[in-house]
């Protein structure tokens, strides 16, 4: 237990990180189209849209948001307000973007019917409700310090940070890793770190771990590395199984204050593979694992 003072240090913190946050962009405080142009071209990603274009985007969100709320209650009973905010915060077109053929499709956001988009490099945007349940089911609070094996677009690290103290990313894919590194700072999201490197090995240099590390890519086996990372108490969920494949699996491992590590499965999903040492490192015989009963969420197997 923390002494009292620091506690209290630690409580009194809590709404000066929720300050510097709301600093950032925050779509549902204003976002007009001329806000949306200058960080698209501060990123390095110009894009020249009408009124009309950038008000039939924005009209698609409210339906959007209801429709994250209403599946999160559907599947976990609640909505966490955290998550919510957070959604309705991060605007979820500026991350719609073609990096190998440099071309913002942000006309793409929002749409009726959630679905993966691809953003080149073999890579996708996650539809928005399989990221929003992911994100609920993290616990995010915001003294955490988290990491994303599989940066992407930048999205589900742009979530986090409206929620969390820091939030670090990590890509593979080199020319993606490097465009997508641009994106956060025209937004004011100065609490995200992201590197290229292989998410296998984690981010062993960032002192203490992480409290939550959320993998979106498919592995398949929970590389030994990221266990060492996780703090006591901490969560990290992983889709789990072959590669282009059904029947891939989300898990869910929690690490307790002894360091015994404890896994539940969760819900089927479908990712692209997490590639590097996974595709050629044999699974671990060493890392024991405490199976839990599976409780809460349908699956979608």
């Amino acid at each position: 237990m923390l002494p009292r003072r620091a506690a209290l240090a630690g409580a009194l913190a809590l709404p000066a990180l929720h300050r510097a946050r709301a600093a950032g962009v925050n779509v549902a405080n204003g976002w007009t189209r001329a806000q949306f142009e200058a960080a698209m071209a501060a990123s390095g990603r110009p894009v020249s849209l009408t009124d009309a274009q950038f008000n039939a985007i924005q009209a698609r969100r409210g339906p959007a948001i209801n429709r994250i709320e209403a599946y999160l209650k559907e599947r976990l009973g609640s909505a966490d307000p955290a998550v919510m905010a957070a959604f309705r915060t991060v605007p979820r077109e500026y991350y719609h973007y073609q990096y190998a053929d440099h071309r913002a499709v942000p006309g793409e956001s929002y749409e009726d019917t959630p679905k993966p988009w691809a953003i080149g490099y073999g890579s996708a945007l996650s539809d928005y409700l399989g990221q929003a349940y992911m994100t609920q089911i993290c616990q995010p609070k915001p003294e955490h310090t988290t990491l994303e094996i599989g940066t992407g677009s930048g999205f589900q690290s742009s979530l986090l940070s409206r929620i969390v103290a820091k939030s670090y990313s990590i890509e593979i894919i080199e020319p993606l890793g490097h465009a997508v590194a641009k994106i956060f700072s025209p937004l004011g999201y100065d609490n995200i770190q992201t590197r290229v490197g292989d998410g296998y090995y984690g981010w062993p240099e960032v002192q203490g771990g992480f409290d939550i590390i959320i993998v979106t890519c498919a592995a398949q086996y929970a590389p030994p590395d990221l266990f060492k990372q996780l703090k006591p108490g901490g969560r990290m969920i992983i889709p789990i199984g072959q590669p282009f494949k059904r029947g891939q699996v989300l898990y869910v491992y929690t690490k307790d204050a002894d360091g015994k590590v404890h896994s539940k499965r969760d819900v089927g999903v479908f990712f692209i593979p997490m590639t590097g040492a996974m595709m050629n490192k044999p699974h671990p015989a060493n890392i024991e694992v405490t199976p839990e009963p599976k409780a809460g969420a349908k699956t979608e197997e």
